[in-house]
């Protein structure tokens, strides 16, 4: 009698956590608890970052997030930035698995992004297209000043100028060769912004992969510790005003 071979059906859960499993809750505990910076970027580029730009990759495309205001790159990219800084807030001492956790928070991020999306599109009008303005709204129009008075133009410089030492002061404190190069590129471009022909997100960050010689993944991983360091410091010159 011939042996009927039973094949094991893997369940959708268990293949679907593959590239977020087990290993990656333990290496993300080993970078919470890691003391120095050059062993945590190494734990996040080589076991963190690859579950989280696949768990990205997943909510975005599962439950449609893109929006024509949106590019997936820049997307994900954001998601993973944000999952990146709250890698700190999850606590394995309550029991929560970090896939769930970090689940949810980038779900909550992704919707939270899109309604931002849909109001900033609602709120945006074409002045190439007048049809539906009211005549006040003609005359404001024409009456519009497109050259900034004096004192917006002294604000403009004195924001540029604090931007400016905030990323000399990252420059100053950053170690890794990659987020070194990451941040002069980065100072490069806030320079010479006027100078540039096309400027949107996806441009800018073109311009500083193509002046620091990094890869997307590299550039990424790199920008992700740039965001925290100038949320810091950010945090902290609010404080001092106050």
């Amino acid at each position: 009698m011939k042996r009927i071979k039973k094949i094991k059906r893997r369940s959708k859960s268990s293949s679907s956590r593959m590239y977020f499993n087990k290993e990656t809750q333990v290496q993300i505990e080993k970078y919470q608890t890691s003391e120095t910076n050059e062993e945590k970027q190494k734990i996040y580029a080589d076991d963190i970052f690859p579950a989280f730009d696949k768990l990205a990759e997943n909510l975005i495309f599962v439950y449609g997030f893109i929006t024509p205001q949106d590019n997936y790159h820049n997307l994900k990219s954001d998601c993973v930035s944000f999952l990146y800084e709250t890698i700190s807030k999850w606590d394995p001492v309550r029991g929560t698995k970090a896939f769930s956790y970090f689940n949810v928070v980038a779900k909550n991020w992704l919707i939270m992004n899109s309604r931002r999306s849909k109001k900033l599109a609602m709120k945006n009008v074409s002045l190439s297209d007048t049809t539906g303005f009211s005549e006040n709204d003609k005359r404001s129009l024409l009456n519009y000043d497109l050259i900034p008075a004096p004192d917006e133009l002294l604000i403009k410089k004195n924001v540029h100028n604090e931007i400016l030492e905030i990323l000399i002061e990252i420059q100053n404190k950053v170690k890794g060769q990659k987020e070194l190069s990451c941040i002069s590129a980065i100072i490069t471009v806030f320079n010479n912004i006027e100078q540039l022909d096309f400027l949107n997100k996806r441009a800018v960050f073109i311009y500083v992969r193509n002046i620091s010689g990094l890869n997307p993944k590299q550039l990424s991983v790199a920008m992700s510790a740039i965001r925290k360091y100038y949320r810091e410091l950010v945090h902290i010159r609010l404080n001092e005003k106050d």
